[in-house]
Order: C-alpha cells, then structure tokens, then sequence
C-alpha cells in the first residue's frame, strides 16, 4: 500500500443549483475520491456562504469541507476531473501533518 498524505479539502459549488444535483457532486467527490485509492476522513457542509469576491456572477456559493488521507500524485488527477464540472466553481487541497478536531469553527458560525 503507497503512503498516505493527510489533506484537507474545500470544494466551491455553483450556488444556482438544486439540493438533489448538490448532493450528487458532493458524492461524485467521493467517489473520484475513493477511485483514486483515497479514503474520506470525514466532512461538514458549510452550506450556503458569501463569496470574498465575485466568481462569474455569483456572490455566494455552497461551500464543503472535507479530510482526506491520499496518495499526493493522485491530487493533480482529482483536480483535472473537478475542472471538467462548471458546478465545481473553486476548490482547495491543502495538505496538513494531522486533521483537526471537528466541527470546525466556520461550522459553529453557521448555527
């Protein structure tokens, strides 16, 4: 078995989409996870947010966090894959030496 990098992931998603499509991509990810040979540590959706500046014509966008454990040769691919879908607006992998404790603080500000 290759080594497993930890990362930390947020994943930007059209705002103008139906919760039934959100859901999809949102496994479509987890899927393009796992079929990279990539486990999924854990994840909070964020929900609905402001956007820092303007993508396109949107001021908000649905945001997604997740943790990752996966090879780090395997990321180029996901965000090939992520640049073919026009509903993923923006995404981030950062890799990280251990994940932090859940929820996050950016969860708590939702409620």
């Amino acid at each position: 078995m290759e080594f497993m990098n930890k990362f930390e992931a947020v994943i930007i998603l059209n705002p103008d989409i139906s919760n039934p499509v959100r859901d999809s991509l949102n496994k479509n990810f987890i899927n393009l996870i796992e079929t990279n040979e990539g486990n999924i540590v854990s994840s909070e959706d964020w929900g609905l947010r402001e956007l820092s500046y303007k993508i396109g014509n949107s001021s908000k966008a649905f945001y997604n966090f997740f943790q990752l454990e996966i090879d780090g040769n395997k990321i180029e691919n996901i965000k090939k894959t992520l640049n073919q879908d026009e509903n993923f607006i923006r995404y981030l992998f950062v890799k990280v030496y251990s994940h932090q404790e859940l929820p996050t603080k950016l969860n708590y500000e939702k409620k």
